[in-house]
């Protein structure tokens, strides 16, 4: 790959520092060589660089989403649609998935849960580039009870035993984290509810402990306010949804939200880009109890990472965007909203490389049109994005 030098009219390194006015990236290779002024990087760059002007545009990380199913179709039975296809149809769709997310300036992805591992194939493809598309972070197979959520992907475990080979299994497979459904699911309505345990607190400790021994985190699926207490005391690295359910409604318990700030736990809420409907469907009371929850968890210092649990129904691929419109919606400001969308998850994913521009960091950026400090708008205006160097085509 060549040295390219990418000037606009502003540069974001990290959502919270100043902007740089006319600045500009050196992209050498699959790092970023420099950062600074327009004038000051194009006067050291000798005349092989090939210069990328974009008047009227800004530069900034790539974006990250904390939650996807690269194997999910986001139709209304994913499950029958992961169940019932072919090994290579299943491949091929999780491919074009994953392309259609990088033209949206999605540059990184952590998948919480496929089938035979072919994400960790897809991973393998796009670093070799054979496939196009945004890093990989995958789980492999969640960890789930017997005739639990999303049992239907092979990680039913009952006993201690079961959970320390299936943990094997996924590291063996080459899984980057675990993930595990600490309390019922949606997806799955003939197992446990959405409040309810799917495994006492002390499992919960074993699979953190056992994921920790092979230096990996734990993501947890957790909608229960009891469930919500189980991982944070286990240890989890993120939670999510948190959505704080019981069986009378939403119930936010602050000395767990504060706990979770405390320990440093981020919070994935999982919003798709169809919020507006699904707020809808809860109704006024249930919806503003939801939003409460999230401004709750905000004034308790709860960090959040975006996540748009893509594969879901109603959770498109190319529509990461609304994710952020949501948090937006509620009262976040613009610099907050792309802390989530960038340093935040970067952060925990454990990814030094990701989420700011700066020298040595990965070459994981997007251009835009206008200013995504002042209106998110600006990121459904992607002109060009680069993902560990290489140059795709915006959507």
């Amino acid at each position: 790959m060549t040295k390219v030098l990418i000037t606009a009219d502003r540069v974001i390194t990290k959502p919270a520092d100043p902007a740089i006015e006319d600045g500009a990236v050196l992209v050498d290779g699959e790092a970023i060589l420099a950062v600074g002024s327009a004038a000051e990087l194009d006067a050291v760059a000798d005349a092989s660089v090939t210069r990328l002007r974009c008047p009227g545009a800004t530069v900034m990380p790539g974006l990250i989403d904390g939650h996807v199913h690269l194997a999910f179709d986001a139709s209304e039975d994913p499950v029958r649609a992961v169940a019932q296809a072919s090994r290579d149809e299943l491949a091929g769709a999780m491919r074009a998935r994953a392309e259609r997310m990088l033209a949206t300036g999605v540059t990184t992805v952590r998948d919480l849960g496929d089938r035979d591992a072919l994400t960790v194939e897809l991973r393998t493809a796009i670093a070799s580039g054979a496939a196009v598309g945004p890093r990989i972070l995958a789980a492999t197979t969640p960890l789930t009870s017997r005739g639990g959520h999303c049992g239907f992907l092979g990680g039913e475990v009952a006993t201690d035993d079961e959970v320390r080979s299936q943990i094997a299994r996924n590291v063996a497979a080459g899984a980057d984290l675990i993930k595990v459904m600490a309390s019922g699911g949606a997806l799955t309505p003939t197992g446990p509810r959405m409040w309810e345990r799917q495994f006492p607190p002390d499992r919960l400790k074993l699979i953190v402990d056992e994921a920790a021994r092979y230096g990996l985190g734990v993501a947890a699926h957790a909608h229960g306010t009891d469930v919500i207490a189980d991982c944070v005391a286990a240890g989890v690295r993120t939670v999510e949804h948190c959505s704080w359910r019981t069986v009378d409604g939403i119930s936010h318990d602050p000395r767990t939200s504060r706990a979770i700030a405390e320990k440093g736990i981020f919070v994935c809420r999982c919003i798709s880009g169809d919020w507006k409907s699904f707020l809808g469907r809860l109704g006024e009371e249930r919806a503003k109890a939801m939003t409460e929850t999230v401004l709750r968890m905000r004034d308790d210092g709860v960090r959040f990472l975006a996540g748009t649990d893509a594969g879901v129904p109603g959770a498109r691929f190319d529509d990461y965007v609304g994710t952020l419109e949501f948090f937006a919606g509620v009262g976040f400001s613009p610099r907050e909203v792309l802390e989530m969308a960038t340093v935040n998850p970067a952060e925990a994913l454990g990814s030094r490389s990701t989420g700011a521009l700066g020298p040595g960091m990965s070459a994981d950026l997007i251009v835009t049109d206008g200013n995504p400090l002042t209106d998110l708008g600006a990121l459904r205006k992607i002109r060009h994005v680069f993902a560990a160097g290489r140059r795709s085509a915006a959507s």
